[in-house]
Parts: structure tokens; sequence; C-alpha cells
């Protein structure tokens, strides 16, 4: 997959119009993807919640397929006006349009956004409403086999509407899991001269890490079909080999209940987005939203303005209490122990690589594993040895252990 594309998806998921993600791998030759029609539009990215914060409003440009990265839209004024005459305005701070103060979205209330782009260009949205409160009841973790996936972890959503009024669902989610350094050690390996090292106390610090990931598909289901609004949905598989959740593993699920308008156009994406080739009959001309140019009607705009009740609960487990007695899956990368004969010169049979490992250390790809007295040392890669290589060694705020 090119790397530029799958950059342009991730960083500006509602520009769908430009889904050529997928590069023909079958293909003898590479087949250079190029934007030979382009139009460009305004991208928007607008949900607003009954969460009380400053909420936060994206505006980009559309890119041609060729072009790196995504062109931010700077400059612009960006309003959400409600029927009872407030007047919520954002400033922009890193390409970021941010409320600024904080309010909720509440009930019985019409809202639209208003855009003004720096060169006079004027959209506005269609007018929303908020839908029906409905709070997540539970997060379930079970263990499951899948016929695809294999052994796992399922974790579903499970939530009710009484009203039976709420229907369409968005889920996001964020995970959060405890990372142990596999091999580290007590003492760390430090380069004190041209041809000399040695060994000194390792901080704690490097051994324990959380990392944190946030879900980037569109995951939608709706009760449309169901006689109650009561929802069970998987939001999330892990198998059992993956390394995530070999300590403790958290998941914080969100939930955004939808009106059908806003349910068509994210399930719109979704078709779009699971189109397996680039000469897909599924791929759009344009994707229309909810926002329109007022100022010239031959302008484009990608994007929905939602406005829906939120929801969010976050669960915790470890991987001994769901595998009982089973070992713990596989590290991410290979630990193995990597020999060096710690002299500098020529030997044989055994060459010398000490300098080898002097450059290993001074660059951080290695640490310390143990040594035989001074004659042979062995170092494993860093990620083994020191989480903080690639991730943070700071606990959570959330945290518990």
């Amino acid at each position: 997959m090119d790397s530029k594309i799958m950059k342009t998806l991730i960083l500006n998921k509602i520009t769908l119009l430009l889904l050529l993600v997928f590069m023909l791998n079958s293909c003898t030759e590479t087949y250079v993807l190029q934007s030979n029609t382009y139009e460009e539009a305004l991208v928007v990215e607008a949900t607003i919640t009954n969460e009380l914060k400053k909420h936060e409003i994206k505006l980009s440009k559309t890119a041609r397929l060729e072009d790196d990265g995504i062109a931010i839209e700077i400059g612009a004024s960006v309003v959400v006006k409600s029927n009872a005459g407030e007047i919520f305005s954002f400033e922009e701070k890193d390409g970021i349009y941010i409320a600024e103060s904080a309010f909720r979205a509440e009930p019985n209330k019409i809202y639209s956004l208003e855009i003004k782009t720096k060169d006079g260009k004027v959209y506005q949205s269609n007018e929303q409403t908020l839908t029906t409160p409905n709070e997540i009841e539970s997060i379930v973790p079970t263990v499951v086999t899948d016929s695809k996936e294999g052994r796992g972890v399922q974790i579903k959503v499970n939530s009710y509407d009484p009203t039976n009024t709420s229907k369409y669902y968005r889920y996001e989610y964020d995970e959060t899991y405890k990372i142990i350094a596999p091999k580290w050690r007590g003492e760390k390996l430090v380069v004190t001269g041209p041809q000399s090292v040695a060994l000194e106390p390792n901080s704690t610090d490097t051994r324990i890490c959380y990392a944190t990931k946030t879900s980037n598909e569109i995951l939608l289901t709706n009760t449309t079909n169901l006689q109650e609004d009561r929802v069970n949905y998987q939001v999330r598989f892990i198998s059992d080999q993956n390394y995530i959740i070999t300590h403790r593993y958290s998941i914080l699920v969100k939930q955004y209940v939808q009106n059908l308008e806003s349910y068509t156009f994210r399930k719109t994406m979704k078709e779009i987005s699971s189109s397996a080739s680039v000469l897909s009959p599924k791929q759009p001309g344009f994707l229309d939203g909810n926002i329109k140019c007022i100022s010239n009607s031959s302008e484009k705009a990608i994007g929905f303005f939602e406005v829906s009740s939120f929801s969010s609960k976050r669960i915790f487990f470890n991987y001994k209490d769901l595998f009982p007695g089973e070992p713990i899956p596989p590290y991410y990368t290979d630990c193995t122990d990597e020999e060096y004969k710690y002299c500098f010169g020529f030997s044989m049979p055994i060459p010398c690589r000490g300098k080898a490992l002097i450059d290993n250390i001074s660059a951080n790809t290695v640490t310390y594993s143990y040594n035989i007295e001074s004659s042979y040392y062995y170092t494993v890669p860093v990620e083994c040895g020191d989480c903080t290589s690639f991730s943070s060694n700071i606990k959570p705020s959330f945290w518990i252990d």
C-alpha cells in the first residue's frame, strides 16, 4: 500500500473520494496512481455532543494522490449556532479549530455549523438536533474462537434505549496496555572510551511502559430490525497471541448515537473504504454530506456536521484472568541474544566484534543482556530491554493496577 495515499486517508478520513488506497499488488509492473481529474473541496470533520468540553473541528482540503500529506485549512472563521441565539466560536490551534469555551449540545435545540474561509467562501451545514441520550451499560471481554481470526478476546459493548429511539450507533475506542521489557536487566552497558565499555546500574524507569492506540476504522451498528433498541456489538477482537494483552489491558469505548442521515453518510464511507481494488465500481465521483457552500454553489464540501449523544466506559483486564495457567503471548519482536567477542583487530576462528558492540551501544540499538567475564558480551534489540525506546514510561492518570 502506498504510504502517501495511506497517510492521506488516515489524516483525512472523510476525504473518501480519494480512496484509491490499494495498490495492485498482483501486477507485474508498478502502477503509479495520479489524479487525472481533481476537484478541490473543503473537508470538514465536525461532531459535537452532550459532553461538556471544548469541542474540536478539523478543516482541510482534498489532496491529489501524488501529493504529500494534507493541506490544512487555516485562517477560517468557525462558529456553531443554536436556535436559542447561542454562538459558539472556535479558534485555530495547530491546525485544529477548538471551541473558545466549553459547551454541550442540549435536547430540543437546533444547531448548525458555519465556516467562512480566509478567501471569503461561506459554508453552512443543515440544521441538526441532539439524538436520544443513551448510556453504555457494559463492556464485556470474552474468550472466543473466531472462524477467521482464531482464538482471542472478543470485546463487546452493550447498551439499551427503553424509548426505542436511538437506533443508530457509531463507536470509537482508545486502547492502552502495559508493557514490561522482557529482557530488562539491572545493569546496563555504557561506552567509556574508544575501545572500552563498563557496566553501570540500570534505571528501573526503562522496564515498565504504557502505550495507547486509537481506533481508525468506522464502527457502526443499528437496531432497526430488532424489537428492542438493545446493542450487543463487537468493537474489538484481539488474538490470544497479540502481545498487547500480555500483562494488563484497558479499553475506553466511546458511543455516539446518530440520526439516520449521519449513519447513512458514515455507512457509505465504510463501504467505499472496504473496496478491495482501485478499479472497483464502488469508487464514487463525489461523497455528499450535509455541508454546502452558500456563497458559491459550484464549490465542493465533503463531510458531515453531526450532533450526537455521547457515552463512554472503560474496562481493564489481565491476561492471566482470561487465560489462567497459559503461557503469555510472544513479544512483538525477536529478543534472541546476540554474541560479541570483545576484542579488536583480527581473530580466528571467532572474529572480534568489539567495534560493533561499541557502535551499537552508542547508537542505542541494543541493550545489555549478560557477559562472560570480559571476553564475550551478549545484547538484545533495544526494544527488548528498554521499553521507553518505543513507548512511554509515564503511567496514565486513569490507569488502575
